[in-house]
């Protein structure tokens, strides 16, 4: 997937994104859950925008829901079978309220299509990523009784007029789509697939949601795509072409108190005028997603990364030349076919040499309709592919402890979240390197910026104390 993938926590499957309180006196209501990656998020807030504007409301209790959506991921095979259950959870739901409709939209809906609705029963309503503007229509004939099905891609589809009701009730921190769709085929990856080729939002529109966040309160945007680095829109009225550094410099020049982070960058792609623009702006995060998925040059040939390890690490260390101190981040493919003991001791070396400071790491999954599901065999052992992902997996948790035993005696700018999950009197937020603070409150607000001393840390989490 967009190697936003990496965004994705505990298997794929991100956690459930419940709507908030949106329209909430509305008579009909509507109740969504998100699953995979941060784009898909950031299209369920997409479609919350478009109910509200048909008179649904959202609501927290899935009994009193007149429509369920569940937007899915493909990306692997674990997270569709978590939809499928989540479908027969539903079906029950339905057996007692027989006018509740069930829709399925996402990655997932658009791969398996009419499979959904004839073999599985278990949906009313199929929508693919480029046609969430039909849900009413789609409803209406699901309600007539017809199954509804649209699943078709566009290439020119962005929303960019749609203003996204937040769903995640965070009001500190948000996502902004820049592009949709991916022009990589990465021979591992369902996305250009299930989402498109690639295509760039209107920078006005990108500059303006992201104004407008800041004035309701949000003190983070973060730019969102499959590749933000290949984003290129042009001015059709001046000819002016917007570039994606020139994006970001627009959105960090909206308030010094926006803070900006991005994300996915391909190591192909990021450039060293992204990395000047960061360098040149305190309220750009310094943090990059860089997703390397093999440390063999072989194995990222057969991947059609189009790059090799050498390339990979000079990127690295240009990297860190021009962004001291830079947070770093990952993705790893384990497993993938044909890999070798060899390839694999190469991509030990190549998280040693790194020392990601976040890394998400996933045994290979084949995916059905994949380049590499037609062209490979998925010829690893998965007990191979668990062991080989065991390793790296230890050697990533040495590289992050060691990172943050190295943050201890330094002080942060931190930005607050909110409450600790694991203690209430303690706040957790974030520094521009994307890491984890937790503090105790003192007389701090959510969406201040504290600066925090780090007097002790977790192989995951700092632990730190306010300072004046």
């Amino acid at each position: 997937m967009l190697e936003i993938e990496s965004k994705v926590i505990d298997e794929n499957i991100q956690g459930t994104a419940l709507a908030s309180e949106v329209n909430a006196q509305a008579e009909k209501k509507f109740y969504i859950e998100s699953y995979g990656c941060a784009m898909n998020f950031n299209d369920s807030e997409i479609i919350a925008s478009i109910l509200h504007e048909v008179g649904y409301g959202a609501t927290k209790d899935i009994e009193e829901a007149n429509l369920i959506l569940i937007n899915t991921c493909s990306i692997r095979d674990k997270a569709e079978q978590t939809v499928r259950h989540r479908l027969m959870h539903f079906k029950g739901f339905k057996k007692r309220n027989r006018t509740m409709l069930v829709g399925v939209m996402g990655c997932m809906a658009e791969r398996l299509k009419e499979k959904l609705l004839e073999e599985e029963k278990l949906v009313d309503i199929v929508m693919g990523p480029d046609s969430y503007r039909t849900l009413p229509a789609l409803i209406a004939e699901a309600e007539s009784g017809q199954k509804s099905v649209n699943v078709l891609l566009s290439r020119d589809e962005t929303y960019a007029d749609i203003n996204p009701v937040r769903l995640d009730g965070n009001g500190v921190s948000s996502f902004v789509s820049i592009t949709r769709g991916c022009n990589n085929m990465c021979s591992f990856c369902v996305v250009p697939f299930t989402r498109g080729r690639e295509r760039s939002r209107d920078a006005d529109s990108i500059v303006r949601e992201a104004r407008e966040l800041f004035e309701n309160g949000y003190r983070e945007v973060t730019l969102l795509g499959q590749n933000v680095d290949s984003y290129r829109w042009e001015n059709e009225q001046t000819n002016e072409l917007v570039t994606f550094a020139n994006l970001m410099e627009r959105v960090a020049l909206i308030d010094p108190l926006l803070r900006v982070r991005f994300s996915t960058s391909h190591p192909k792609d990021i450039t060293d005028e992204v990395l000047h623009v960061i360098a040149r702006h305190d309220n750009i995060c310094n943090y990059i997603h860089l997703p390397i998925q093999s440390g063999s040059t072989r194995i990222l040939q057969l991947m059609n990364r189009t790059y090799t390890k050498e390339w990979y690490l000079h990127k690295v260390k240009r990297i860190m030349e021009i962004i001291p101190g830079c947070g770093l981040s990952t993705d790893i493919i384990t497993g993938f076919c044909t890999e070798t003991e060899e390839d694999h001791q190469e991509t030990i070396d190549i998280v040693k040499q790194c020392k990601f400071d976040l890394a998400y790491m996933y045994a290979y999954s084949e995916r059905p309709g994949t380049l590499a599901a037609r062209r490979y065999a998925d010829d690893i052992p998965e007990e191979v592919k668990s062991s080989r992902l065991s390793e790296i997996i230890d050697v990533h948790r040495i590289n992050s402890h060691n990172s943050n035993l190295a943050d201890v005696g330094k002080t942060y700018d931190v930005l607050v979240e909110g409450p600790s999950k694991k203690n209430s009197d303690d706040y957790c937020g974030r520094t521009d390197k994307n890491k984890m603070v937790v503090f105790a409150k003192g007389t701090s607000q959510k969406c201040d910026y504290v600066k925090v001393l780090i007097t002790g840390c977790t192989s995951g989490t700092l632990l730190g104390e306010i300072v004046e």
